[in-house]
Parts: C-alpha cells; sequence; structure tokens
C-alpha cells in the first residue's frame, strides 16, 4: 500500500477469520439498523449463522429483521452481549470506541470486526466477486447489475447501500457461486474487498475529512486497484478526466500492477485512453418525457438500442457500466434491454414517492455538488412547471469542505431550500448550512433556510401546488417526501415516472 496512508486502514489477517463464516457461529450486530449493516445481518442468517444485534433506535429495517426472526436490541448494553454469547461482534465505522458492547467484548476476548472487514471476510466465501466502486452511482449501477445477472440466469446473491422493491430488503440470496456488492471508499472501507470483477465508476472530490485533496481521493482508489489480485477484470470510464492519473498511480504505487490486471472501458466514440478508446460505447442519446434512450455497442457489436425508466445521462452512464459488468460475469447482452426497462431505481435514487396536491414528489441520495447539479438537470428535463430543489448536506465537513460547489450547483434555481446538514457520526458542528443558503442569495439565486425536516415539511405543505415537481436530496430529508405522500413501504413496487403521468 502507498505510504501516504498506510495507517488508514490496517488490513485483516482474513485467513486467521475465515472459521467466523462458519454456520452456527453466533454474530452480533452493533448498529444492525443500518442500510449496510441490516443486509450483512440478514445475509449472515441466510448462512446458517445466528444473529442477534442493536440499535440506538429502532427503524423499519430493525423491523423487518425481527419479522426474519433476529434479535434486536434497542440500545447498547454490555447485558445484550453476555444474554446472546456472540463469537463476534461486527460494527460500523460510526460506532463510538467507548460503545458498551465493544467495550465488553473486547474485555471479554470475543473478536470484533469494522463492517467492511466483515464484508471482506463475505468476499473470500465466493469464487467470482464483483465489487462496484466509485464516488457516485454505486448504488444504481449495483442495482442496475443485479437485474441484468438475475434476468440472464445467474443468482448472484447481492449486497446494496439501498432497499431495493424487487428484493425486498437491501440484499438478495442467491445459489450462485457469485457475490455483487457495493465497494466504498469512506474509511477505506474498499481496501477489505477481494474481486474477480470490478468497476471504479467515476472520480471526484468527496469525503473531505480523509481526503483533503483530490490526488487523496485518486491516491486511495489507486491503491484499491493495487490491492486487487491479477486477473481482476477492472471496469472504467473513459471519459472520466482522473481515470490517466489513477492508472499512473497505479503502476507508483505498485511497479508491474497495472500489466497485472485486465482493463475495460465504458464511454462515448470519442474518448480515449492513451492510444485505446471504450469497449462498450454509448451511441446517440435521446429523451422522452425526461427518460433516455441510446444505443450501445460493445467493441463493434451493435447491440441495439436500450430505453430506461429513469432519468439522466449518468444513469446512461451507469447502465452502460452495469451492462459490461454483467457480460463479464457471463450475462448475455439481450436480456439486458428488458431488465434496464423495467428497472426503476433503488431506493433514494431519483425516487417517484407520489404525489401531494397535484405535484410530484421525488426523493434523490445525491450529496455531492455534481450529483446534486446532474440531479437537478434531471428533473428539469421532465418538463414541470416549477421545480422545488431542497437540499440537505450529509456530514459537516463535507458541507464545509465542498460549499463552494453546493452554491455553484443551485444558485440558478428560482427557489431552493436548504436544510441544516445531517450527520451521525462527526463532533465537529460548527459549520452551519445556513452559510450554503446565504452564498446562495449572494450569488443572485433564491435560497430559503430550513433548520428541521418538519419545518420543510410544513413549508411544502402549504406551498405545492399541481406543475410543481419537489426534490429532496438528502439523507433524512427524504423522510418528507415520505410524509408528503403517505409513503410508508420502501419494499414495494417503486413508481416509475410515466406510472406518476397516468395517476397509477
Amino acid at each position: 500500500m502507498d505510504h501516504h496512508d498506510q495507517k488508514a486502514k490496517a488490513i485483516l489477517d482474513f485467513k486467521k477469520y475465515k472459521y467466523l463464516m462458519e454456520p452456527q457461529r453466533h454474530v452480533y450486530f452493533v448498529g444492525i439498523g443500518g442500510i449496510s449493516m441490516s443486509g450483512l445481518a440478514e445475509l449472515a442468517q441466510s448462512r446458517g449463522q445466528l444473529v442477534a444485534g442493536s440499535d440506538r433506535s429502532y427503524n423499519d429495517r430493525c423491523a423487518y429483521l425481527k419479522s426474519l426472526g433476529i434479535k434486536i436490541y434497542q440500545g447498547h448494553s454490555a447485558n445484550h452481549i453476555i444474554e446472546f454469547q456472540p463469537d463476534v461482534v461486527v460494527y460500523t465505522a460510526a460506532i463510538a470506541q467507548d460503545n458498551p458492547e465493544l467495550v465488553f467484548a473486547r474485555e471479554q476476548g470475543l473478536p470484533t470486526i469494522e463492517r467492511s472487514d466483515w464484508l471482506g471476510l463475505l468476499n473470500r466465501e465466493f469464487n467470482q466477486v464483483i465489487n462496484v466502486a466509485g464516488t457516485n452511482g454505486k448504488s444504481t449501477t449495483t442495482a442496475m447489475t443485479a437485474y441484468i445477472l438475475l434476468d440472464a440466469g445467474l443468482d448472484a446473491t447481492v449486497h446494496l447501500g439501498a432497499e431495493l422493491d424487487r428484493f425486498k430488503s437491501t440484499v438478495h440470496v442467491g445459489s450462485a457461486d457469485l457475490l455483487l456488492s457495493e465497494a466504498c471508499e469512506f474509511n477505506y472501507s474498499f481496501y477489505s474487498f477481494a474481486s474477480t470483477i470490478t468497476a471504479i465508476l467515476n472520480l471526484d472530490h468527496d469525503h473531505v475529512d480523509l481526503f483533503p485533496h483530490m490526488d487523496d481521493v485518486i491516491r486511495a482508489f489507486a491503491n484499491y486497484l493495487c490491492l486487487q489480485a491479477p486477473g481482476t477484470k477492472v471496469v472504467l470510464p473513459s471519459f472520466d478526466p482522473h481515470i490517466t492519473k489513477l492508472l499512473t498511480m497505479v503502476e507508483e504505487i505498485k511497479p508491474g500492477q497495472l500489466e497485472q490486471l485486465d482493463y475495460y472501458y465504458f464511454g462515448y466514440e470519442r474518448d480515449q485512453i492513451g492510444q485505446r478508446g471504450p469497449d462498450m460505447v454509448i451511441g446517440e442519446i435521446g429523451y422522452q418525457q425526461g427518460l433516455p434512450h441510446f444505443k450501445l455497442s460493445y467493441r463493434g457489436q451493435d447491440l441495439g438500442q436500450f430505453v430506461l425508466s429513469i432519468p439522466a445521462r449518468f444513469n446512461v452512464e451507469n447502465a452502460a457500466a452495469a451492462v459490461l459488468l454483467a457480460h463479464l460475469a457471463g450475462a448475455d447482452f439481450e436480456s439486458a434491454k428488458e431488465s434496464l426497462r423495467v428497472f426503476r431505481g433503488a431506493e433514494g435514487r431519483f425516487t417517484i414517492c407520489g404525489t401531494y396536491n397535484g405535484a410530484l414528489v421525488v426523493n434523490d441520495y445525491a450529496h455531492h455538488p455534481d450529483s446534486v447539479k446532474l440531479t437537478v438537470a434531471a428533473a428539469k428535463e421532465m418538463g414541470y412547471k416549477r421545480l422545488i430543489p431542497c437540499f440537505q448536506a450529509i456530514s459537516f465537513s463535507r458541507a464545509k469542505g465542498l460549499a463552494e460547489g453546493f452554491v455553484e450547483a443551485l444558485k440558478n434555481e428560482s427557489e431552493t431550500v436548504i436544510l441544516e446538514v445531517y450527520d451521525d457520526r462527526e463532533k465537529d458542528r460548527s459549520f452551519s448550512a445556513k452559510t450554503i443558503a446565504d452564498k446562495i442569495n449572494e450569488a443572485g439565486g433564491k435560497a430559503r433556510f430550513m433548520a428541521k425536516p418538519e419545518d420543510l415539511e410544513n413549508y411544502l405543505r402549504q406551498e405545492l401546488r399541481e406543475g410543481d415537481l419537489v426534490l429532496l436530496m438528502g439523507q433524512n430529508i427524504r423522510q418528507v417526501g415520505d410524509h408528503l405522500t403517505a409513503r410508508t413501504d420502501h419494499y414495494s413496487k417503486h413508481l416509475s415516472i410515466t406510472d406518476e403521468l397516468k395517476g397509477s
């Protein structure tokens, strides 16, 4: 690993802890209600392990796990460890090191393993592993790839960072010796993962608390590639301006590694990486009711026309990556067309919640300036009379470090609402999102600042009318969309834009 961040994440001795993946092992998850942890708990149970866990609050995911027979404890106490008698305690990076369950488990000499390392252990239980990395689009691309694989008869086990209506969960338990998962760079999580196929969808400056500069982001992804085994198939975007530097860093960090990996590119015909163009080429893109249709070709083979039921050019790029990933795992191209046509997005990725007072309500996880800008542009393509973007930054360090980018992304909108930052892990809360709202106004935009989701909900109930589209971007801001539309079930079939336009 590169000396610049060799202390960022100690790599687990995966062979030493392989026994913990055996059936009948007692596995306890601290923070079991988290989006990734809940899925890992379900997968552990599916493997014949005895599972329990705790969370400070009891949410819908906890209720779902309880319905599967998993023991859920509300709050954290050493008594829970005493009662359950686990063989291992798995915890998230958001859990404080003085958590009473972690402290007691360590006092008792129990293995305590961070979430990404547990997922790394799971990686090594499969012969074929697809990991999807990149700053933006991981959940959507992973979900698209899952649809294609399953429809092609490749029954992969899938681990997602979002609920998916097809699964009625965040995961799918498959029968094939194939795992598909997201690979997140936060806290250097993806250093734990071992792939036979991996994608890096894009590179943007994010997680500024960990990566102060863009080069730090690129270096982290380069280290990730350096940790992959010889022969790993690597899918890269030929249009991303940072890819050449990424490959240069890989060679600097681990000379000879570039020759050990098998590269595939997706992008546009005009793109060049060195002397090479993309393998998966995106052809002309058109739009109908804001939804894209486009052509793909693979190494000169015309794959025909593809249609999406979710908007935006960036989802065309995600789809191209998904088709390529699934193909490398053995899926046929033809079934991918129907898979993508019926795909309606992972939860919180341009999710159509329904309507309120005639206005369309959309939830989205956009949390980076580039994704905010692109998501707003996609909403505009839908042709509604008035767009009201509502944005909530995730983490105070990101809000502060990328404030100018958020201002740039939203300053040209006629009315924007900025909600106070959502953060469940950082202690420094000296920055307020009001600064972003103020800077938007100073730049000639029109932004309102609101402190709480309840304030935003009350405002929208008074303001929304027919012909409006309200776009709720961020983390717990999305509960506002659920409340407005009386939406309580994230596991039911998502509405599509065309469904909503038809009033279904």
